[in-house]
């Protein structure tokens, strides 16, 4: 190896990670376990198109100071293009080898900006693409396919741009999400940080996802209590999370006779507690990537019940893990919550079987291990 090369192999690899806004979301939350666990041997760098979000200040905390680059509006605007040129200047300056892009929005900018800097950049996809229109997913795909890598969180991402993207397999890799249980374990243990209804020792199910989308299907939960209720059975939701749907589907909970089971907790900072009061929780999407709500739950002990829809299946395993039933199908939502109020035995073994798939397979180890390997051989093809 001539002498400039063993240095550049020594060399710190400058990384940029660049996503949306740090507020509270899955994709956030990953980014931030990334920064925390990436090794010495990285200058890393953050940049983003809103420096917003609650999950700043663990960013600062760090020593980092992400660097801004807004659209300010459409992404049809002059503005766009100025910041595309922006980032790439800034790129060079900066000498950055490896740009890694986690948002839709951010990867409008991103992919142009490396190719114009000269260096590399992995396009994260954590979804099915559900969110966008055919014009959006269009240019999502043709960004996608100018970069040098694509990272998925699931087989059935992987499957999706093999197959309607037409994304060469080799150009893509699956690294699920981790979950740094040791912090999660204690947040559990620090208890709730504010009360929770009273239940009066009735069965609890929980269900984490915002209030933003009908993806997440809500409804299919209150339809499928109404069920439970309807059979005799007694069971109280906490639903965790916030939206401009909420008012609706609080008005669908009285309508249904529920509003003494169902309980709107809005956006809470203590879900590993919240999780620790429940008898099981539930993820009824109608589309998903690799949720860190199921993840969660599993590694709270709960048996899962998820729709059979992205990464769902892959995490819980019909069954093993948890339940697996269709989407859109509240009836079989409703059976999956009997089955496991009638044999609350088979659901602590499925919800130990998903503790221990947790520390198995999704430790922050392994994720920051796995984006190591991936960011070396991109770059240096180490």
């Amino acid at each position: 190896m001539r002498r400039e090369e063993a240095r550049m192999a020594e060399a710190p690899l400058r990384l940029v990670q660049f996503t949306k806004s740090f507020y509270f979301g899955g994709t956030e939350v990953q980014v931030v376990e990334l920064l925390r666990g990436l090794p010495s041997s990285y200058r890393v760098q953050v940049s983003v198109l809103d420096a917003v979000g609650p999950l700043m200040e663990p960013i600062r905390k760090m020593g980092i100071t992400p660097e801004e680059f807004s659209l300010k509006g459409s992404l049809a605007s002059p503005n766009t293009p100025r910041q595309v040129l922006r980032m790439a200047r800034w790129l060079k300056q900066e000498r950055v080898e490896l740009v890694h892009v986690h948002d839709f929005y951010a990867t409008m900018l991103a992919v142009p900006a490396a190719k114009l800097a000269g260096c590399k950049v992995i396009v994260g996809r954590l979804d099915l693409a559900h969110w966008h229109g055919k014009a959006r997913r269009k240019l999502l795909q043709g960004l996608t396919r100018m970069a040098d890598h694509v990272v998925g969180n699931a087989e059935a991402i992987r499957r999706m741009l093999i197959q309607e993207e037409g994304i060469a397999p080799e150009k893509i890799s699956v690294i699920p999400n981790g979950l740094d249980l040791a912090r999660f374990d204690q947040r559990m243990r620090e208890g709730l940080q504010a009360p929770l209804p009273d239940t009066h020792g009735e069965p609890v199910v929980v269900h984490v996802a915002n209030m933003n989308h009908p993806v997440k299907r809500q409804e299919d939960l209150l339809q499928a209590l109404a069920t439970v209720r309807r059979q005799g059975k007694a069971l109280h939701a906490f639903l965790v999370g916030d939206g401009p749907r909420r008012p609706e589907l609080v008005r669908l909970a009285e309508s249904l006779g529920l509003a003494d089971r169902v309980h709107f907790l809005r956006h809470r900072a203590d879900v590993p507690a919240i999780y620790a009061q429940a008898d099981f929780g539930v993820l009824c999407s109608s589309a998903e990537g690799m949720s860190n709500a199921v993840m969660e739950g599993m590694a709270a002990r709960l048996p899962m019940v998820v729709t059979d829809v992205g990464g769902n299946p892959e995490l819980v395993a019909d069954g093993e893990r948890g339940l697996v039933v269709p989407p859109m199908k509240p009836e079989a939502l409703a059976g999956a919550f009997l089955t496991l109020l009638e044999d609350r035995e088979r659901g602590r073994q499925m919800g130990a079987e998903a503790r221990a798939f947790v520390e198995r397979e999704l430790s922050l180890t392994r994720l920051v291990r796995r984006h190591d390997e991936l960011y070396r051989r991109v770059t240096r093809g180490g």
